[in-house]
């Protein structure tokens, strides 16, 4: 999962210069074509890009898209993520990041990363986050399916391969403490849902579980029941769906863990204050729940958010970050601002204006269209933030899914939200039951208390 100020930083303003200047620079291209028969120097792509999804019986969803030139796979376990832990399991999560692509299924760690290399594999990665956790690899459009298997191995859980998984976690959790953005995204999400709940703990334990827990943690939720593949570069998506049947056999499929991702995910509102005597800033991010998990209009409104602080001499940054899997538990969305600790008191009065003052239609208008472009590109950006786009549209679908899906389904779901639904959004964000959610990492001194702004909200 993406943290708050990684969230922050993909809608502050260098994100806005990128969409401008393309914008800019498609203004100057003329439609007629100067020299009639010379190749054009803007030619359009032949064919867009499309995406079928098939859900399989083991409850497996598969998505491909026929276009890219690369082949990303991509498998998330959506109940794999920290807020999955039972009591025992804290830190489960973070160290099974780290047995992906070990030893398991009758194959050693070495067998398993010749067979990547010689197989031209291009960075395997393996990501986890609150509510779900991925592994994944890029390869020549030839090779993926032989590579397939090794995605959904089950593990060993060899003890040389565990007591490495358990120090490099152990290094994470280290160097994500040294680091003001991790704990200031733990922080709002403690201060926001509770430190003991399950979206509200820290991914980033720093007691670790015991090899039992992490084996009983895996077994449960590195399963395929619920999961989603995603690929691009797929040319066949029914002959890629019995590539999949046929290399995953062996995998796990487990329960059906959908009952699983609604409780304790109640926003109740509070505060986490973190004091860094010796710091000579406040680090703080002032945040509401929006109970929706429409992706797009959560995006909408952060940026109506940044839009709002343009004349603000402090400009804080607005953020978004979907609660649950897939968004099911709303979003998280605010305002954050890093500032000199004798401005804190002056930058939490700017933030609070720039909350409770609803967006003008022109405002988010403007945030639709920058919302829109952010997510084509990013779309566009790599074969792997592909793939991630298109299981970020799975999981939101919700029951009964979907069949297919296009950039023209992307740039719809923008374009059909109105100025009503963001105003009324932005207005039940402020004026909701729940106090709002106050994360402070710095130097304390002169940083107001929650109790001291409440009332400017609801």
């Amino acid at each position: 999962m993406s943290g708050v100020l990684r969230a922050v930083a993909s809608s502050t303003a260098p994100r806005r210069l990128v969409t401008s200047s393309k914008r800019d620079l498609s203004a100057l291209i003329t439609p007629l074509e100067e020299f009639p028969g010379v190749p054009k120097t803007t030619p359009q792509q032949t064919s867009s890009s499309t995406a079928r999804i098939t859900t399989l019986l083991n409850g497996l969803t598969v998505i491909s898209e026929n276009s890219n030139k690369t082949t990303t796979l991509s498998l998330t376990f959506p109940h794999a993520g920290s807020s999955s832990e039972q009591p025992h399991e804290g830190g489960s999560a973070l160290i099974n990041k780290y047995l992906s692509f070990n030893s398991g299924s009758g194959l050693s760690t070495s067998t398993i990363l010749r067979n990547l290399e010689d197989g031209g594999v291009n960075a395997p990665f393996s990501n986890v986050g609150r509510f779900c956790a991925s592994v994944g690899l890029t390869a020549s459009r030839d090779e993926a399916l032989r590579m397939l298997p090794l995605l959904a191995t089950t593990s060993s859980f060899e003890t040389w391969d565990v007591r490495d998984a358990k120090a490099n976690a152990k290094l994470e959790v280290k160097e994500a403490m040294e680091s003001v953005q991790n704990v200031l995204t733990e922080s709002i999400f403690a201060a926001g849902y509770g430190a003991q709940t399950p979206a509200g703990k820290t991914i980033f334990s720093s007691v670790q579980p015991s090899t039992p827990s992490i084996q009983s943690f895996r077994n449960r939720t590195y399963i395929l029941n619920g999961a989603v593949l995603a690929a691009t570069g797929v040319t066949d998506h029914e002959d890629f769906v019995k590539g999949v049947e046929e290399g995953f056999s062996e995998s796990l499929v487990g329960e059906d863990l959908s009952g699983n991702d609604s409780p304790s995910l109640e926003f109740t509102g509070g505060e986490e204050r973190l004091n860094v005597p010796g710091s000579g800033y406040a680090h703080m991010a002032l945040g509401f729940n929006v109970s929706t998990s429409n992706s797009p209009l959560a995006e909408i409104i952060a940026i109506c958010i940044d839009i709002n602080n343009s004349s603000s001499s402090h400009s804080p940054s607005g953020f978004t970050c979907p609660v649950g899997i897939g968004g099911k538990g709303g979003n998280l969305i605010g305002a954050y601002s890093g500032v000199p600790v004798a401005d804190a008191p002056s930058a939490i009065d700017t933030i609070c204006s720039i909350l409770t003052a609803a967006p003008s239609a022109d405002v988010i208008e403007r945030a639709k269209t920058l919302a829109k472009a952010k997510a084509v590109f990013q779309l566009e950006e790599s074969s792997r933030s592909l793939a991630e786009g298109m299981t970020s549209y799975v999981l939101a679908s919700g029951e009964g899914g979907v069949d297919s899906f296009s950039v023209s389904d992307l740039r719809l779901a923008y374009d059909e939200i109105t100025v009503k639904d963001v105003k009324d959004a932005f207005e039940g964000m402020v004026a909701g039951g729940s106090p709002p959610a106050l994360a402070v990492v710095g130097n304390l001194t002169s940083v107001p208390y929650l109790g001291s702004i409440v009332s400017r909200f609801g």
